[in-house]
């Protein structure tokens, strides 16, 4: 009776630890995937600014294309969240 009590507690804590491995690694996973958000919507705003700054007859057109790319990189961040 104790060796089977014995095996299944063994069973039991190597299914916590890998369990514990998983929800590491899928919390490094969204935090790579943030950080990349983060840096891509930065140079996206830092470039649409440069190009308004040269064309600023163009500002509609550049604002409307950086909302947009800014938008795609944010849903990288849901897609992690929701693969997590």
């Amino acid at each position: 009776m104790m060796e089977l009590l014995a095996a299944v507690d063994a069973d039991t804590t190597a299914a916590a630890a890998d369990a514990a491995a998983n929800a590491a690694g899928s919390k490094l996973h969204i935090g790579l995937a943030a950080l990349g958000s983060a840096l891509g919507v930065g140079l996206v705003g830092m470039k649409a600014a440069e190009a308004t700054g040269r064309n600023p007859g163009a500002a509609g057109d550049i604002r409307t294309q950086a909302i947009i790319f800014a938008a795609l990189a944010e849903g990288i961040v849901f897609i992690a969240i929701f693969l997590a």
